[in-house]
């Protein structure tokens, strides 16, 4: 049964998360709340994961929740259940794409998803925001203002958006080189008990 329900949630964020692998985040958090496989916290350390690791992150998320839920069937059948309806979609849009190539009905739903893509990406970016920058725990607990922010998970995400849109030498880097160094900083960070 847990099989079924896995490909079952998984079809489900894949027919309707457009825009790709970030546009998932918001279905992954409902799943989360409604399923329990995993908690929000969890889902941040999922992103980073996905993230860090070849492939498309969609994909790879329905790989580790399917894995950590039911085994490595599980990771099968979750990641088959995400990538059956682009398969399905793909496969028809492939057939009837000659016959509709100039169709105006066609380049204005295009326009009208690309709005959608980008609204959903950012509901995701808004939604790990304060998870990764923010401790409202520690805030609760203290009531202090200074303890609702985690500082240097702000240095380090500030740092990241100069180096990787305003200086020259860097602009162009990899991506990859990021993220490494990210989590050097962040083995380091949590070492050394910040």
């Amino acid at each position: 049964m847990i099989y079924l329900r896995l490909f079952y949630e998984f079809f489900k964020t894949g027919l309707f998360s457009v825009g790709g692998g970030l546009a998932t985040l918001p279905f992954l958090r409902s799943m989360a709340d409604t399923t329990g496989w995993f908690t929000r916290a969890q889902l941040t350390d999922m992103l980073a994961i996905s993230e860090s690791t070849p492939g498309p992150i969609g994909v790879n998320m329905a790989t580790y929740v399917g894995f950590t839920t039911a085994g490595p069937l599980g990771s099968l059948v979750a990641t088959a259940g995400l990538v059956t309806p682009s398969v399905i979609v793909i496969l028809l849009i492939a057939r009837m794409l000659q016959k509709f190539r100039h169709s105006l009905i066609v380049e204005r739903a295009f326009y009208g998803l690309r709005p959608a893509s980008t609204g959903l990406i950012a509901a995701a970016g808004l939604s790990v925001l304060p998870v990764a920058l923010l401790n409202v725990q520690q805030w609760t607990a203290t009531g202090s203002f200074l303890a609702l922010v985690r500082w240097p998970a702000v240095a380090l995400a500030a740092a990241l958006v100069i180096l990787t849109n305003w200086v020259k030498p860097t602009k162009n880097l990899h991506p990859i080189l990021f993220i490494g160094i990210s989590a050097v900083i962040g083995i380091v960070f949590r070492f050394g008990g910040v």
